[in-house]
């Protein structure tokens, strides 16, 4: 039994999780986090089928985990409970299709990419919509992002860097970099190149996380240690490893290994030496190693702070670092989650609690009323972008800013000069 499972022994029922748990207080087919995890878990065995499909409900926010006052490892409990579902023939053949197509971002992004203004153009077409979810159970109103009509490793051994730097960095981007938002790579080699960093883009494919997501564990193993066999050379060097994605920076340090079993010291080298973007820069400047050199951006900004960076357990880094550019202007969210939780809210019987768990963070966006809104998780940054009509960014895309890069996105159409 993983160490997951043996956790739920530190439960003492206080249902603190469940009172925290965003999904259940918008809908009763999720009983809540305390029965669903160890109440529930107590009941499976290995080899026995799990006692309920109500687990699948969860949406692995990982919000009960940080609330439990006694360790138990929830978000993991229901994970690995998918994961018997899925073994155990508990998903439909239709439904384990449909999740299989919404988890393999970087798959869907390589087919299409070649053809993407047609590929737009379909996902745009509401009678298409609608027919994939008829037949796949797609939510026909889901935040499908743009496929680019160039990838970002593409521009990136176009760009012209200077490899004399002393000081090397690799750069883990992630699918929505590389195939829907490569302006956000741009900006984040910007960043590090004004930081005197010579930045390395190794071979990389999916983290494997929206596969976990899904119970598909046995194809997230396949990736996540390819990417680490592509990474260990660099970690082994001692050259930190930082990806914009802090859902895919989680999952190389945390949520992979732990779900999967893997325990391997290539494994754990990679783990060590990967840190999300924001969370290195503060290390820098700690340090007394950030260039400070950055321009005022006289705006005032909604940041809204994901579940998967705030389940790195490191603070906020993202908020302590944009905090250093001068007349920029930062208010937290404070929501608890904006409820698209990865590929969840992209499924037709949970697209409305997805929203419905996003309206708190929905109606802050519309009071703020800025420009952007700033979030470092891409899925939720469509999710926010969909249901406010306010752009979203990345941290790095307005720290890209300060240091005078001209940007591509919403940021390229803001006029700094306005307050």
């Amino acid at each position: 039994m993983n160490n997951a499972e043996y956790s739920l022994d530190q439960c003492i029922k206080c249902n603190i999780c469940t009172s925290a748990c965003p999904v259940s207080a918008v809908t009763d087919l999720f009983p809540g986090p305390k029965y669903a995890a160890p109440q529930a878990g107590r009941f499976r065995k290995p080899g026995q089928s799990t006692p309920d499909d109500s687990v699948d409900y969860c949406s692995g926010c990982r919000i009960c985990n940080m609330v439990c006052p006694t360790g138990v490892k929830i978000a993991e409990i229901n994970a690995r409970a998918r994961a018997t579902m899925v073994n155990q023939g508990k998903v439909s053949p239709l439904l384990r299709l449909r999740n299989n197509i919404i988890a393999r971002a970087e798959l869907v992004g390589r087919v299409s990419q070649p053809v993407s203004p047609l590929v737009n153009a379909l996902f745009a077409y509401p009678p298409a919509r609608s027919v994939a979810e008829h037949i796949l159970g797609v939510a026909h109103e889901a935040p499908f992002p743009p496929i680019s009509r160039e990838k970002f490793s593409t521009w990136y051994k176009k760009h012209s860097s200077n490899s004399a730097r002393t000081k090397k960095i690799v750069y883990f981007h992630g699918c929505s970099t590389q195939y829907y938002e490569p302006r956000i790579g741009k900006a984040a080699i910007h960043v590090l190149e004004a930081n005197g960093f010579e930045v390395i883009v190794p071979e990389q494919n999916c983290c494997g996380l929206p596969l976990l997501s899904n119970g598909e564990f046995k194809a997230a193993k396949k990736y996540h240690q390819n990417n680490v066999r592509n990474l260990v050379r660099y970690a082994r060097e001692g050259i930190p490893i930082i990806g914009t994605s802090t859902s895919c920076t989680l999952t190389i340090k945390e949520e992979a290994p732990e779900l999967l079993d893997l325990h391997d010291n290539d494994t754990q080298i990679v783990a060590a030496q990967t840190f999300d973007f924001n969370e290195y820069l503060l290390f820098l400047y700690k340090a007394g190693e950030l260039n400070l050199d950055f321009k005022p951006l006289p705006i005032t900004l909604a940041y809204h702070i994901p579940c998967q960076y705030r389940a790195h357990r490191i603070g906020n880094p993202g908020l302590d670092v944009l905090n250093l550019i001068p007349e920029l202007t930062i208010i937290d969210s404070n929501a608890d989650c904006c409820g698209i939780a990865g590929t969840y809210g992209y499924k037709k019987e949970k697209f409305s609690i997805s929203m419905e768990i996003g309206k708190p963070l929905f109606n802050f966006v519309h009071e703020i009323n800025g420009p952007v809104v700033i979030c470092d998780s891409e899925t939720c940054r469509w999710q926010i972008t969909h249901a406010t009509g306010t752009p979203a960014v990345h941290p790095c895309e307005l720290l890209a800013m300060a240091y005078g890069f001209e940007l591509e996105g919403p940021l390229a159409q803001i006029s700094i000069d306005q307050p």
